[in-house]
């Protein structure tokens, strides 16, 4: 039943006074707000509106933790939805199931959605992970998409830049914009934050090191069977010189890839940079290093299987460190290898 109070308005004297009676009652505040009072002593507050002819009932909270003054506030929000013909009730359904969604898509779930779209080999999505968790997830990991901003995004990327870092501040811009485009377009997002920002830094300038001479080449082989490393380590260098594959497709060489009997070893297109089979005749020396490694991994899937799981094959990363600890690394990385190779056979067929 509805109570209308001969004054024009509730005060707090009238809400502390309402009893609780034996039947649910309402006292009329103004402008559809009501004070609600049930048999077992709650108070709380309700809208009464009218939208497409039907009255209904919007819950505003109890009282007195919510007061008078915002009780009327929230009324008066409730009412301007209402003008604009939207449900109240169905508005604050619809808020909390954006909520709860926003809530449960954060970064790092949208980030390994987008990791596992990518064709990439398993070592590739796994070294991209491994600097989401050291440089990005850190940050925005744990916040839902939506909330993030580009100020997150440049506080990450000059973290990153002043650490040292331009080309994993720009492996990671690139990954941010990739994860927020998926959250766009699966209407989890509703812009891409990296993009006001992508100018925001300097351009990583790569600087390649010069192909070596065949003196240094000599050197650097001789340095790197010499230093006592682990010797899978030295059999996948010598391997990657003597093909002159790049470094991920000598470290991550499987068994079933080689016929050692023609001496051939048929690099399937998803290793490929190029995604493009490769069949590449194999020199005595690299069969000769197969044949040695056979007894040693011959049972693993790959060729230099990984120390930790032989499931997975070996990092190049191995390589890097190897020829810091020999002081090559100023001097030549594993990426130069073919460009050195290019360089030597061009100049002896001259």
């Amino acid at each position: 039943m509805l109570w209308k109070l001969s004054h024009p308005m509730l005060t707090d004297a009238h809400c502390r006074a309402a009893k609780a009676k034996d039947k649910l009652y309402r006292i009329n505040d103004a402008r559809g707000l009501y004070l609600e009072v049930k048999p077992n002593g709650v108070r709380a507050w309700r809208y009464r509106f009218k939208l497409c002819g039907k009255a209904s009932w919007f819950a505003l909270g109890d009282y007195p933790d919510l007061s008078l003054a915002n009780a009327r506030e929230k009324c008066d929000e409730a009412r301007k939805l209402v003008r604009q013909g939207i449900n109240p009730v169905q508005n604050r359904q619809l808020t909390k199931i954006k909520r709860e969604m926003d809530a449960s898509n954060t970064f790092e779930t949208i980030a390994q959605e987008w990791l596992a779209l990518k064709s990439w080999e398993p070592v590739t999505k796994s070294r991209r992970l491994g600097m989401l968790r050291r440089v990005v997830f850190p940050s925005i990991g744990k916040l839902p998409v939506r909330t993030i901003t580009s100020a997150h995004v440049l506080d990450i990327l000059n973290k990153t830049v002043k650490r040292g870092a331009p080309s994993v501040a720009a492996e990671a811009k690139r990954t941010m914009s990739g994860v927020f485009e998926l959250a766009v377009a699966t209407l989890r997002a509703d812009t891409d934050p990296v993009w006001p920002v992508r100018k925001a830094l300097p351009p990583n300038k790569t600087q390649h090191k010069a192909a070596l001479t065949s003196g240094q080449v000599g050197n650097l082989l001789n340095a790197f069977e010499s230093h006592g490393g682990h010797f899978q380590t030295q059999m996948a260098f010598r391997l990657m010189w003597l093909t002159l594959t790049r470094a991920n497709e000598s470290v991550q060489a499987r068994w079933d890839e080689f016929d050692l009997t023609n001496g051939l070893w048929k690099i399937p297109k998803e290793r490929m940079k190029a995604r493009r089979e490769h069949l590449l005749p194999l020199p005595r020396q690299a069969v000769s290093i197969l044949t040695t490694m056979q007894p040693i991994t011959g049972q693993s899937t790959y060729v230099f299987p990984n120390r930790d799981d032989r499931h997975k094959p070996m990092s190049d990363a191995a390589f890097r460190q190897a020829l810091k600890k020999l002081g090559w690394a100023t001097i030549y990385s594993p990426h130069g290898t073919r460009t050195t190779g290019s360089t030597r056979l061009k100049e002896a067929l001259q």
